[in-house]
């Protein structure tokens, strides 16, 4: 055990005496690997920071049935009657209009309520149904839309759904591109370690003349391309650190201008860890295939 310790340090070290001694060659080709996974990187937090969005909404989908401009107590009255005996309603909440005017003018709006010659907002029912099937509530806002005095009926959770479609497709784009670049990365990393083979040639004959196996041959050009992978996910990380970093403010600007519940997430230790560990594995790998392919040829 002590010996096979030894071993692994010993290609640790002769990996990292490579890697140090060509210092422009070996940044290069981190700031390559970290450009490549800061996209897919950025792509998943960017996609988790949406989500947000659609966790905001309500969990269960509601009903919004708004009753005509002109229409008069008594026909609200009706209709609330009607919608508290309907089967497939939960609950039903009443939005009056002097209610929905004073939350505006709560929020900001007073000066353009203010302005208007009389209130032009409906009495709103917020109704939760029992069925959230999306036949369910389809069939039920065809429903209402029928009953007397009802102007419009929208289905508050549609945007939410769509959201949830976009995220859904967003994330298929990402994995696609992470494994399309994984597959550019392994290549890269699959010449680089070829081409220190190559230079190498001289050396690796002498080692096998003394006995030496394909295993410890290669054992420190694994290490320099796990090295390799590694360095070019820390450059991965501090762009997406540094990007998300630079357009926080922007956002949060913009968030608050359309009153949306949004901000950009940085990145979490377990999601940094995920991407190191990540870039890794694909430069092992890299240099695994490489060293097999070209050691198999002398």
């Amino acid at each position: 055990m002590n010996r096979w310790l030894i071993q692994q340090r010993a290609a640790f070290a002769l990996a990292l005496q490579r890697l140090t001694s060509t210092p422009v060659t070996s940044l290069l080709a981190a700031l390559s690997i970290g450009v490549a996974l800061s996209l897919p990187a950025a792509g998943q937090l960017l996609l988790a920071s949406l989500q947000q969005l659609g966790q905001g909404s309500a969990a269960t989908p509601q009903l919004s049935v708004f009753m005509a401009l002109d229409a008069d107590d008594k026909a609200g009255d009706k209709v609330a009657a009607q919608l508290k005996s309907h089967p497939g309603i939960a609950e039903v909440q009443f939005v009056s209009r002097t209610a929905t005017q004073k939350r505006l003018r709560e929020a900001g709006l007073a000066q353009v309520i203010d302005s208007l010659p009389k209130n032009p907002f409906p009495d709103t029912f917020i109704v939760n149904p029992r069925d959230t099937s999306p036949e369910a509530l389809e069939s039920l806002r065809s429903e209402l839309a029928g009953l007397p005095r009802v102007e419009h009926v929208q289905l508050d959770s549609a945007w939410a759904k769509r959201l949830a479609v976009l995220l859904n497709l967003g994330r298929t784009l990402v994995w696609l591109l992470a494994a399309l670049l994984a597959i550019g990365l392994v290549a890269l990393i699959f010449n680089t370690i070829g081409l220190q083979v190559l230079t190498k040639r001289e050396e690796i004959e002498v080692s096998r003349l003394l006995g030496a196996t394909d295993t410890y041959i290669g054992r420190p050009f694994y290490y320099f391309g796990a090295l390799q992978g590694f360095l070019g996910g820390l450059v991965a990380c501090a762009i997406v650190y540094a990007g998300f970093a630079l357009l926080q403010e922007r956002v949060a600007e913009l968030a608050e201008l359309y009153r949306m519940g949004f901000s950009l997430r940085q990145m979490r230790a377990g999601e940094m860890l995920a991407v190191l560990g990540l870039a890794s594995a694909l430069g092992w790998l890299g240099a695994a295939l490489s060293v097999r392919q070209h050691l198999r040829g002398h």
